[in-house]
């Protein structure tokens, strides 16, 4: 039960391999808060040792044969059913695939090899959400709203490699980060000893101290002061002894932890396998594949003119909460990519089509409830965004 994911098995609909994905168990982590564009702002894993987990490294599944991605839900577990896929989107991308991946300088190719999602998992993250993004413009009609969504995503691994959040050898990070927890706990139970060894102390000292007790008991009770503190001062040497010997095991693990970790300073412009960083691994591959971003602000870009696309095409965009959230992401995206017009045109727009939408719906509190949450950020990220504006 402390194992976070469920093992998927798919037989990948353009080359046939049964394959064997993690996909994320529903509250295996919980969040710290999202951020305006709906990035979580931190993550908490409930078993600790996974900490170190990135949950977008599972979010697409890339076939450890052909590399054909796809985003992993059980609408993918199923595809077999899926008449639509099977009927109109299936022949046309196995062909298109197969066809880019049989060549010598393949997108598809360079990519999938470059997965490691134990060595890089962030890194792996970008790869695969690209790769979804490749397979998905295979299709005769993209569909657009997942482009932005695979984009935007991009932009979230970026934002956490900027900040440095950028573990290395996943699993373990993970097994280094439950060391580090068990050795919290080790320091905190020597705290409690001593704690507990000065109240004891404290009430052995009350004892010997009173005045309410006959004479000839309390000359008893002062024979045993001596042996008292012999004792009390011998458990406060051993505590003194062991935060010693807590302190030398504390510098051990660090040690470990630098020889199997490395620095860990999370610089994503370092080396990336044979490569001399992943953004140079990403830019000469841009040059054959302009679709590739490579880094936060290209990503957003990207996600905001999808977002666009689709919702003006209105195809993949249901009436209602959706249509207005995704209303409300090319508004905030548009303001974070810099163009303060078109996100005031969209956070307009969303603060109008969420309040006719609520008020039509005011009778059903739980229809309108995101509806409100998106009214909410529209009106206060339209406020930073005059803001910016003005300062521009």
């Amino acid at each position: 039960m402390d194992n976070p994911f469920l093992l998927l098995k798919i037989e990948c609909p353009i080359c046939r391999t049964i394959n064997e994905f993690e996909m994320v168990r529903v509250g295996a982590y919980t969040e710290d808060g999202r951020d305006s564009d709906f990035s979580p702002m931190g993550i908490t894993w409930r078993t600790p040792r996974y900490q170190a987990f990135n949950p977008l490294v599972f979010f697409t599944a890339t076939c450890s044969n052909c590399f054909y991605t796809r985003e992993l839900t059980s609408k993918y577990k199923d595809w077999k059913s899926d008449n639509t896929f099977r009927t109109y989107r299936l022949k046309q991308v196995k062909d298109k695939h197969l066809e880019q991946l049989s060549s010598a300088e393949s997108i598809i190719k360079q990519f999938g090899e470059a997965i490691d999602i134990h060595r890089y998992p962030n890194e792996s993250a970008v790869l695969k959400l690209h790769l979804a993004i490749y397979d998905e413009l295979l299709a005769e009609h993209a569909n657009e709203l997942d482009l932005g969504r695979f984009y935007l995503r991009i932009g979230w691994v970026y934002r956490d490699l900027q900040k440095g959040d950028n573990p290395q050898h996943l699993h373990v990070s993970g097994l280094m980060h439950e060391l580090d927890n068990e050795y919290g706990q080790l320091n905190q139970v020597v705290d409690s000893v001593e704690t507990e060894l000065k109240t004891f102390e404290q009430q052995v000292r009350s004892h010997i101290e009173t005045d309410q007790i006959a004479a000839d008991l309390k000359s008893e009770m002062l024979a045993f002061q001596d042996r008292y503190r012999e004792s009390l001062d011998g458990l406060s040497g051993c505590i003194e002894e062991t935060r010693g010997k807590l302190s030398s095991l504390g510098s051990l693990i660090e040690e470990y932890k630098q020889a199997t970790l490395g620095s860990g300073d999370g610089d994503s412009g370092t080396g990336f396998g044979s490569h001399e960083s992943f953004g140079k691994f990403l830019g000469d591959l841009r040059k054959a594949w302009p679709e590739i971003v490579t880094n936060e602000h290209e990503a957003l870009q990207k996600a905001a003119f999808h977002y666009k696309k689709a919702f003006s095409a209105g195809r993949d965009i249901a009436p209602g909460p959706q249509q207005i959230q995704a209303s409300y992401m090319i508004a905030e995206l548009s303001r974070r990519i810099g163009d303060y017009d078109e996100a005031k045109r969209f956070f307009a727009s969303t603060i109008k089509t969420g309040q006719d939408f609520i008020y039509q719906n005011r009778s059903d509190q739980s229809r309108t409830a995101l509806a409100r949450k998106i009214l909410e950020l529209a009106v206060e990220q339209g406020r930073v965004n005059l803001a910016a504006a003005t300062k521009s």
